[in-house]
């Protein structure tokens, strides 16, 4: 059950009642991430999960940005299934310039229908607003989300029905919003039993894809690059959720009462680059840092050059990793690579697109993207194949700096294959099929 925050202020004979659509929150957010950090565990319709950005390779006039929200989502939990949440905005923001704000923002917002008998109803009327340089103007209405894929009697023929959900903004941004397959792959249930590595150093298989057989929702849009393009050609990306606040104000004169109730929005969830929160954040900060924005990232500076997992990579392996002075990582997550989508010395955490460099022919991609030679990927962007646990493990190992150490978690690929089309995410797997369940008897 969701819990009502809160907060009650006297002063001066003036009451002001704040009631946030969410859990209580020190101050004007929460977490984000595949439950990464306290907060965000108590409210997964808001949780950004996962943040991908790369050259369309169909279509390579155009970039693709997926944002993933609602960790762990099991096809078969009905009969409420998971939803986009009413009460909450979800934004994808585009900086262009690289001083950390939005100059780019799609913003959606959806409603929530009653469904039929006892189910829940997963088709989800929305609205898009595109917002450049504070104006707003809305480009997508009456647009609707597939039905989340519950099974051959409620969602037959699913694929025509997600194909279905395929619209164009009126700025000609191709758009999706719905269920899909989570596309992140990683061995968590070892990664976060400090490192364990099920076979050998990590390169050589063995691992357990705890995401297999979940879901995700996803919204997603296609542009074209002469929307967004400029000097540099490089970009930044990072997606956010905000819930609704309701401020009632009530003041009492000569034994009159007057109330007045104003809504607002709060940020409560963010992410740029994938793992810097889970990785680099110690935990008693990982609140804090979701609370901000890309201009607050220079207090976590530091972290970066004096990262945690590098430290825990000696503590359990005795590996000789470096733990200081990593500029290397600075200019992985926070400045870009210079020669490849160096934005500037201004450290933002932002999920960085060089738009010039063309998408990698899908037959000879490689899953480590930059470490090995295919600067179509991570971090250079992130397409939906980076292997970015293998990426981030092996590059805070010194991959950068000449210390090759073929760290991984021994998943080197999702368990099914993207779509050849956007919105690319697969389709999610059937909630009848229950993937995870074992028959009995």
């Amino acid at each position: 059950m969701r819990k009502i925050a809160l907060a009650l202020l006297a002063t001066a004979g003036v009451l002001l009642l704040v009631a946030v659509a969410g859990r209580l929150t020190p101050g004007s957010g929460n977490a984000s991430s595949h439950r990464e950090a306290p907060l965000i565990s108590e409210d997964p319709s808001a949780d950004n999960t996962d943040l991908y950005a790369f050259r369309s390779p169909d279509r390579p006039d155009t970039f693709t940005i997926i944002s993933n929200w609602i960790p762990a989502e099991d096809p078969a939990a009905g009969p409420i299934y998971y939803t986009f949440s009413p009460s909450a905005r979800y934004l994808i923001n585009i900086d262009r310039n690289s001083d950390g704000k939005a100059d780019i923002v799609y913003r959606f917002e959806f409603k929530r229908n009653v469904g039929q008998f006892f189910l829940g109803d997963t088709v989800q009327p929305y609205t898009v607003t595109k917002i450049v340089n504070g104006k707003a103007t809305v480009v997508g209405q009456g647009l609707k989300t597939p039905p989340n894929n519950i099974g051959p009697r409620s969602t037959p023929n699913y694929r025509q029905l997600a194909a279905a959900g395929v619209g164009t903004l009126s700025d000609g941004v191709k758009v999706f919003a719905g269920q899909r397959e989570d596309a992140f792959y990683a061995d968590i249930g070892a990664i976060f039993d400090l490192l364990a590595i099920r076979k050998g150093v990590g390169n050589q298989g063995g691992g357990k894809d705890f995401f297999a057989g979940y879901a995700v929702h996803a919204v997603a849009l296609q542009i074209p690059i002469t929307q967004v393009d400029n000097a540099n050609h490089t970009i930044g990306i990072w997606s956010s959720t905000e819930r609704k606040q309701i401020t009632v104000t009530i003041t009492k004169n000569k034994g009159k009462t007057k109330k007045q109730t104003t809504t607002s929005y709060v940020q409560v969830s963010r992410i740029g680059n994938p793992l810097f929160n889970e990785l680099i954040v110690p935990t008693g900060r990982k609140d804090a840092w979701n609370r901000g924005t890309p201009v607050s990232d220079a207090g976590f500076v530091q972290l970066v050059r004096e990262p945690i997992l590098a430290k825990v990579i000696n503590t359990v392996y005795k590996l000789g990793v470096k733990e200081t002075g990593r500029d290397d990582l600075v200019q992985v997550l926070l400045t870009g690579v210079p020669s490849l989508n160096f934005t500037g010395p201004k450290p933002l955490d932002e999920l960085r697109l060089n738009l010039s460099i063309p998408p990698t022919d899908p037959a000879k991609l490689n899953r480590l993207g930059v470490l090995a030679g295919d600067n179509a990927g991570y971090p250079n962007g992130r397409r939906l194949e980076d292997d970015v646990i293998d990426i981030s493990e092996q590059a805070v190992a010194g991959a950068l700096i000449g210390t090759k150490l073929p760290l991984g978690d021994g998943v080197d690929r999702n368990d099914v294959t993207r779509l050849p089309a956007f919105p690319y995410e697969a389709d999610p797997p059937a909630g009848f099929d229950n993937t995870k369940g074992v028959q009995q008897p």
